[in-house]
């Protein structure tokens, strides 16, 4: 086992007059790769900064080999106005690189190249997500050994966390991640710290067997209790319903999937009609908003025309689960307005259906007085009460259904993280009555206990969704369908989440360029229904499970060479290549899983007839 080269030992941090934690005692070897878990307010980030030498502990030490260079990527990027991202970048440039100007002009200009960054723009000018690209180049500038990093896909778009991914794979030194963003961690990490109730956990592994590992752990937890003959302390009870929860967060996406991707489909071949009229009958309120040829273009001050949306068409029926995606700056939200009426598109025009009573997620949370308490928030004046979809709720059994303590209730507004301000946010946008529920980013900034409880109410939610996210696994796991923005204003859908998307799309590009050497087969094909699956269908369906258990057994097999903590300092192009391996066996496992699953649903479509 190689010796930490950052360690903390019996680390205490006082915060409000009580330890946030205490008897912390952690070390972090070359090439460990750490996912820091934890709900929001249990010093995830507070230990990270004790990492980083940002803040002095109360009690214990701090050790950091000597030579080593830490860069820490804060969760809020540092905006100084006047200042350039050149300058802002070469402020991470420690004292022992900075041996000439021109020296170090070279390194900014080499790590904004990386970054896709023009250097001579002013900080003030960047979007949220160019700022987090600015922070990254701060710290990869450094040519640290050690990159903490604390939320780094927030306000990214989900291009940029792949090239993040990309540019993080290829990173040979060691890394501490906190994140909300499960599919990041999955293809990141190979270590789980659990900062949990104030105590560390650890375990060898990486973040995708955090679910079993920590169910593991409070089940046994339930056993010791239950053997004292006392009930499940209130303390873990949030950590209890969220990880029990994900359990069935699988099943229930692919129900929904099995169930809507039939309607969909027959819905998407009336979307490519000159008219979208509604057929005579239809209940009313049964369509919810019907978009036909729409396109958007801005004119700005020099009169030159852009085309951000081009012609569309869409009709979303009533449960029906929308995602929006597309790089920051594309038009989501442009669509997202066009969509519920509040814009006007330039070309085509858009029908609401009746008696929709829209609910609309407000990522700024103006909504929210800051000087109010929780319970006045949400509670009827004077009463303690309040409606949550027409049934009377006491506001602290609905805000402990939040992860809120009793506690809580009375505190400010102002007092509360800012995960928790979007975790009040969505209870009181929950509580009210509403046929269609409208999210624009409403991920950023929860932890994984706020997440699996969002999805199980969404799941439950028997309205209209229509969701901006960035989040692939939220996605994944909640909407029936996405609309996907691609540069250039090419708006496509396609049946599923974000997954179903990638696979789709390389389908459709596939068979694009086969279309024309195979049409008599694709006649066949759309003939009429299908009496039994093809013989390459039932051959898959047949070989599949073998795969894909084959596949089981070498993913264990990386993953227990990617354990050995001494693999990265003894050859580290062997690790990386092994990793990236991994990430590669992982993705095609998943679609063979995925092409297994679309088989067994055509197989019982066709049985019954």
């Amino acid at each position: 086992m190689a010796a930490p080269i950052l360690a903390l030992q019996n680390a205490r941090v006082t915060f409000g007059g009580g330890d946030l934690f205490s008897d912390i005692s952690l070390g972090i070897e070359p090439g460990m790769r750490v996912a820091l878990m934890g709900r929001n307010g249990s010093g995830k980030s507070t230990l990270l900064k004790a990492l980083a030498g940002d803040i002095d502990l109360d009690g214990g030490e701090r050790f950091l080999q000597s030579g080593i260079r830490v860069a820490y990527l804060r969760q809020q990027p540092l905006i100084t106005a006047g200042r350039t991202i050149a300058e802002q970048v070469a402020t991470g440039i420690p004292a022992e690189l900075q041996k000439d100007g021109q020296e170090t002009g070279y390194l900014v200009d080499q790590v904004l190249a990386g970054v896709g960054l023009d250097g001579s723009r002013l900080l003030e000018t960047l979007s949220g997500g160019e700022a987090r690209r600015v922070s990254l180049a701060e710290a990869l500038v450094a040519e640290p050994d050690i990159l903490l990093l604390d939320e780094p896909t927030n306000h990214l778009d989900i291009s940029t966390i792949l090239w993040l991914e990309e540019e993080l794979k290829a990173f040979k030194g060691a890394m501490l991640i906190i994140s909300h963003d499960r599919q990041f961690l999955k293809n990141l990490t190979n270590r789980l710290f659990w900062l949990d109730r104030g105590r560390l956990r650890t375990h060898g592994k990486g973040f995708a067997a955090f679910d079993e590992w920590s169910e593991e752990i409070l089940r046994r937890e339930e056993v010791e209790l239950k053997k004292l003959d006392k009930k499940i302390a209130e303390e873990t009870d949030w950590s209890r319903k969220g990880i029990t929860a994900r359990r069935a967060r699988n099943e229930g996406r692919l129900r929904a999937l099995d169930r809507l991707r039939k309607e969909r489909a027959e819905r998407t071949k009336l979307v490519g009609k000159a008219s979208l009229t509604l057929a005579s009958g239809e209940k009313s309120g049964k369509v919810v908003m019907e978009a036909e040829d729409i396109s958007m273009t801005y004119v700005d001050a020099n009169g030159t025309e852009t085309e951000v949306l081009k012609r569309f068409s869409t009709r979303i029926l009533r449960g029906d689960r929308v995602g929006i995606i597309g790089p920051n700056g594309a038009g989501k939200t442009t669509l997202l307005k066009i969509l519920t009426g509040k814009l006007a598109p330039t070309t085509g025009k858009v029908r609401l259906g009746t008696s929709l009573t829209p609910a609309i997620f407000d990522q700024n949370r103006e909504s929210l007085d800051p000087e109010m308490s929780l319970w006045d928030s949400l509670a009827d004046p004077g009463s303690g009460q309040l409606m949550v979809r027409g049934e009377v709720r006491h506001v602290v059994a609905y805000l402990r259904q939040f992860l809120f303590t009793d506690k809580q209730a009375k505190s400010p507004v102002k007092s509360l993280s800012g995960g928790e301000k979007n975790r009040l946010l969505l209870a009181k946008l929950l509580a009210r009555e509403s046929n269609l529920l409208i999210l624009d980013e409403p991920t950023n900034d929860l932890d994984m206990e706020t997440l699996d409880l969002l999805e199980e109410m969404l799941d439950a939610y028997d309205g209209t969704l229509l969701i901006v996210s960035h989040d692939r696994d939220f996605l994944d796991q909640l909407v029936t369908s996405v609309i996907v923005i691609e540069e250039g204003g090419r708006i496509d859908e396609y049946v599923g989440g974000y997954s179903d998307y990638i696979r789709q799309r390389r389908e459709t590009e596939k068979s694009r360029s086969k279309a024309a050497a195979k049409p008599k087969e694709t006649v066949e094909r759309n003939a009429g229904p299908r009496k039994k699956l093809s013989y390459k269908d039932q051959r898959d369906l047949d070989l599949l499970p073998g795969k894909i258990e084959q596949l089981e057994a070498d993913i264990k097999k990386l993953e227990a060479e990617l354990a050995d903590p001494a693999l990265f300092t003894r050859d580290a192009d062997a690790f990386n290549t092994k990793a990236a391996l991994l990430t590669d066996l992982q993705e095609e496992k998943d679609s063979l899983e995925t092409r297994w699953l679309e088989l067994e649903i055509l197989q019982e479509e066709i049985a019954g007839g």
